[in-house]
């Protein structure tokens, strides 16, 4: 059983006070109707802008998929939300407008959240990413570190240096999980690949981006991924340096024509419109939805394979769908032991396969990453 530790503990602390000094704005509401699908006023959080080409616009473009899918819905949109008491200002806007089903899609406005929901009982709240649910309270995330296992296969078998690069915002378990899931996939095509990884301390700081990108093509990456929530910048960077990309959160292929490999993408419109139909029809207790909700290749659409890029050859594109394939048949699961740490470590036995509330407690980087999760102050 993998446990969680104090360091683990500070970054999760940490990742749940990064704030964003924006203010939130919302559109026209409408009362929902009790046990009706249709009529609900629903309220979404975004830690970013809508059109960050990553986290936010995937959320923001599966809200849409809700609003055109279930007759009647009314949308209250807040972008740029930091992860602060702000959220519940935000949150208690929104019932006071007339929202019924709230949910809140960035990791620290899960604390918020909770907070608000022992106020309101009457109110229905899903979480994206969350690790703890409530009464009135679930969480719903994608296993999109199934998708990063691909995409660094995909790299290692692109890459002519050995040396991929991943940009990375704070060291929660999600992010950690999707850098062990790529250097693992890499190293499984490629076993010289190493993946030399850089924390920006930010989900959006295009500077500090930037930066990280430049240092880490300078260091020899001719391929770099990353966990941020707004991608544009990296993926420039990246193009414009004549290296090759692997994208996150949204398909930003369109930014770079020529070092595109691939990506892992959302797709939560299916998702979030079951769950306003699930709560609309009074069917949300003691459904899936009303505790800690995960999904993968072989149960569902959420995650996804960005296009394939102009990089990218048959043979490579062969491999990968390959092990998609092995994945949606559960053949294959990427953290299947033995995984072993930078330090040597064994911390997933041979043979063993553990659950995504296991995985979600990581605080570990695997052999083959290079970069040290960084201790905070």
């Amino acid at each position: 059983m993998l446990k969680r530790s104090s360091k683990w503990l500070a970054f999760v602390a940490l990742a749940m006070l990064s704030a964003f000094g924006v203010t939130a704005c919302g559109s026209d509401t409408a009362t929902s109707t009790s046990g009706d699908a249709e009529g609900q006023t629903v309220g979404f959080l975004y830690v970013g802008p809508k059109n960050d080409f990553g986290y936010n616009q995937a959320a923001y473009e599966g809200s849409l998929e809700v609003e055109k899918n279930v007759p009647g819905t009314k949308l209250i949109q807040a972008e740029n939300v930091p992860e602060t008491s702000e959220a519940s200002r935000v949150m208690e806007k929104m019932i006071k407008d007339g929202a019924t089903t709230i949910f809140a899609t960035s990791y620290g406005h899960l604390q918020p959240m909770l907070a608000v929901a022992k106020k309101h009982p009457e109110v229905t709240f899903e979480h994206q990413g969350g690790v703890k649910s409530g009464a009135n309270v679930g969480t719903y995330f994608g296993q999109i570190y199934e998708a990063q296992y691909l995409t660094g296969m995909a790299a290692g078998l692109s890459t002519k240096s050995n040396k991929l690069g991943y940009v990375v915002a704070v060291p929660i378990p999600q992010t950690l999980l999707n850098i062990n899931a790529f250097e693992l996939g890499a190293q499984s095509v490629n076993p010289k690949a190493k993946t030399t990884v850089v924390f920006t301390g930010s989900w959006c700081d295009p500077a500090k981006q930037k930066e990280a990108a430049d240092t880490l093509i300078q260091g020899g990456a001719d391929v770099l991924s990353q966990h941020q929530d707004c991608t544009k910048t990296i993926v420039e960077t990246t193009e414009k340096a004549g290296a090759m990309s692997v994208g996150y959160h949204a398909d930003a292929s369109s930014l770079a024509p020529n070092g595109w490999l691939t990506g892992s993408v959302w797709n939560w419109g299916p998702l979030y419109t079951d769950i306003v139909k699930t709560i609309g029809e009074g069917k949300w207790k003691g459904s899936k939805y009303d505790a800690d909700y995960r999904v993968g290749f072989a149960d569902s659409d959420v995650i996804e394979l960005a296009p394939f890029g102009s990089a990218v050859t048959p043979e490579v594109e062969k491999q990968v769908l390959a092990k998609q394939e092995e994945m949606k048949a559960k053949d294959f699961y990427p953290f299947e032991g033995p995984v072993v740490d930078q330090a040597g470590k064994t911390q997933i036995p041979k043979g063993e396969n553990p659950t995504p509330a296991e995985l979600e407690t990581t605080d570990y980087l695997v052999q083959g990453v290079v970069g040290k999760i960084p201790t905070g102050k």
